[in-house]
């Protein structure tokens, strides 16, 4: 059985060769989740209103989360580019540390707001699905933008 695929041979993917195209990729992937999440939240509160205005705060503190985790650069984390400032590369790892404690705080607090207020209730699910798809799709899309990338080119 393992000679059955020895000699089948896959073209390579021409828009996709790594190197340059790696760091574009990734960025489009993190936008479409970010988007998504947004989009999702947007209609579990216009179409069901299942959505209180005190629930929102979850996907702010996800987009935080997902600014304050992108603002660090990977040189910064290494140590190799960032010699400035009073704490150097050990504070570029607390505030990276602090953005993905948010994020996860975030989808946490979204998954408790789905099981506490509307799973087993007599009221729409769809709210609280779409208020943890939101939380979830934005830190995905952070842990995608900030490991995803092949160095720091802003290009």
């Amino acid at each position: 059985m393992a000679n059955c695929f020895e000699n089948l041979n896959i073209p390579t993917c021409v828009w996709f060769e790594g190197g340059e195209k790696r760091n574009a990729v990734a960025s489009i992937l993190a936008g479409f989740l970010f988007f998504l999440g947004w989009w999702l939240i947007i209609d579990a509160a216009s179409v069901d209103g299942g959505i209180t205005v005190g629930y929102h705060i979850c996907g702010i503190f996800g987009t935080l989360s997902l600014i304050i985790v992108n603002s660090i650069s990977n040189s910064q984390i290494r140590g190799d580019a960032y010699e400035g400032g009073c704490m150097g590369s050990r504070g570029a790892k607390i505030v990276l540390f602090i953005g993905f404690v948010m994020g996860f705080g975030s989808v946490i607090a979204a998954c408790l707001i789905l099981f506490a207020n509307f799973v087993n209730k007599e009221v729409k699910q769809w709210p609280g699905v779409g208020l943890f798809l939101q939380n979830a799709l934005i830190f995905i899309a952070s842990l995608i933008y900030k490991f995803g990338r092949s160095d720091d080119q802003w290009g």
